[in-house]
């Protein structure tokens, strides 16, 4: 294996802080952050928009990212905002499908990205680590889910 970079031990500290991948060991750590890459993002600046490909997905590390719906007039009305943290874009990356809401960064953010390539190679290269990844992002995605539904059932009584 390389010798880790300054750049791969900062991603590494990043992917530990998240929370996200908390089932991960030390090592596994070490081999995935190999395949992710940082971005800075400045404020109202566009991560994707909503319809786009799905060639990406993202951790926020700092700052603040808007989740946007476009209208029937057209317009990007905010329904979300997230959190340091938070995973985004991960369904695309997942399923191939396209953006299902805009993202642009309420605040200035930085992100840790995967790209779906990254994903692919991961898969093959590391494949124990590629399957930690992506089931804590169907965990993720699952509790996003059960509360999604729980919100719809609470508004109908």
């Amino acid at each position: 294996m390389p010798e880790p970079t300054l750049l791969s031990n900062e991603i590494r500290d990043m992917l530990m802080d998240c929370g996200l991948f908390d089932p991960l060991l030390p090592e596994d750590f070490h081999i995935a952050a190999g395949y992710f890459n940082i971005s800075s993002i400045a404020r109202d600046e566009v991560i994707f928009l909503e319809g786009d490909a799905g060639t990406f997905m993202c951790i926020i590390h700092s700052g603040q990212v808007a989740v946007q719906k476009t209208n029937h007039d057209g317009q990007r009305l905010s329904i979300a905002t997230l959190r340091s943290g938070r995973a985004f874009g991960e369904m695309a990356v997942l399923d191939g499908e396209r953006r299902s809401a805009s993202c642009v960064a309420a605040s200035d953010c930085v992100l840790l990205n995967l790209g779906k390539d990254s994903l692919e190679k991961m898969l093959n290269e590391a494949p124990r680590v590629a399957a930690k990844i992506i089931r804590a992002i169907a965990i993720a995605l699952s509790k996003r889910l059960r509360m999604a539904d729980g919100q719809l059932l609470s508004q109908q009584f």
